[in-house]
């Protein structure tokens, strides 16, 4: 009950937070299961359903001749694992625990941490998932697909810039939650419908006219996406994207998004939870 708190050094106090970070983020893995490896098994099991209904959604309208030259499956999954990690993180850091959660009466607890872990089981989670996925594309189905990839870093980059895109949207949305939570409740499902067209995976951006791209254009995922493909096949290069465009306004909404959870952070009560 009665204990005294020690300085640490800076890296001291780096090491703590990091296995708290740690702690946490396996706490937040296990709250769809009780089993870790159910939870990813779970996940698994949707990126798989959600890449076989679009394969067969676009063998059944005869959409596959319209999508670039190159293995099917490579092309449809760029878009749905990006997809995935984008909106997924965005829900984890949206449903996060906020200033008034029962958590944050812990002393070494804080909104940073719980954040922080939301971002990275999220992100655990969604690789483990895609790399299970293409393995087993590559050794059961398609020997050597994986090698055909022309720039497999770049597409990871896209990945891990779809994931903090997605974290930077969240923050905004966890920032404004406390103060409006039914109408950001229903704007951060909206903007996750709504990036099932938006977001550009189940069409090439170079084949769009310009009054159609400028439909999609704002959307930093739709660019993490179409750069995505530029790096995965080497006879497509996205004209009508760039990534320092969805780098750019992802760290705009990052410093936004903390502004606006420190300004929630200190104005915190008890009685929001009565309110949702």
């Amino acid at each position: 009950m009665f204990q005294t708190s020690s300085p640490r050094s800076k890296f001291a106090s780096a090491i703590y937070t990091a296995e708290l970070i740690y702690h946490n983020s396996v706490r937040t893995v296990r709250k769809t299961h009780g089993n870790a490896f159910m939870a990813i098994g779970m996940n698994l099991v949707q990126s798989v359903i959600f890449v076989m209904a679009f394969y067969v959604m676009f063998m059944v309208l005869g959409l596959r001749g319209a999508a670039m030259r190159g293995d099917f499956l490579i092309y449809i999954m760029s878009g749905i694992f990006l997809f995935m990690t984008h909106s997924k993180t965005m829900g984890a850091v949206v449903g996060s625990e906020g200033p008034a959660s029962p958590m944050m009466q812990h002393a070494p607890m804080n909104t940073a941490i719980a954040i922080a872990s939301a971002m990275l089981s999220t992100l655990y989670i969604q690789l483990f998932s895609l790399l299970m996925i293409l393995f087993i594309y590559d050794v059961v189905f398609a020997p050597g697909v994986i090698a055909e990839i022309q720039d497999p870093v770049g597409c990871l980059l896209m990945v891990l810039l779809s994931w903090f895109s997605g974290a930077a949207i969240g923050m905004v949305f966890l920032a404004a939650k406390p103060w409006f939570p039914t109408p950001v409740s229903i704007l951060s499902q909206v903007y996750q419908r709504a990036n099932m067209i938006a977001s550009g995976k189940m069409f090439v951006a170079n084949t769009l006219p310009t009054w159609m791209l400028v439909m999609f254009d704002w959307n930093p995922l739709f660019h993490c996406i179409d750069q995505a493909r530029g790096y995965a096949f080497v006879n497509y290069n996205p004209r009508n994207s760039n990534w320092e465009y969805a780098l750019e306004l992802s760290i705009l909404f990052i410093v936004i998004g903390m502004m606006g959870e420190f300004y929630t952070r200190k104005h915190a009560s008890a009685s929001w939870n009565a309110r949702r």
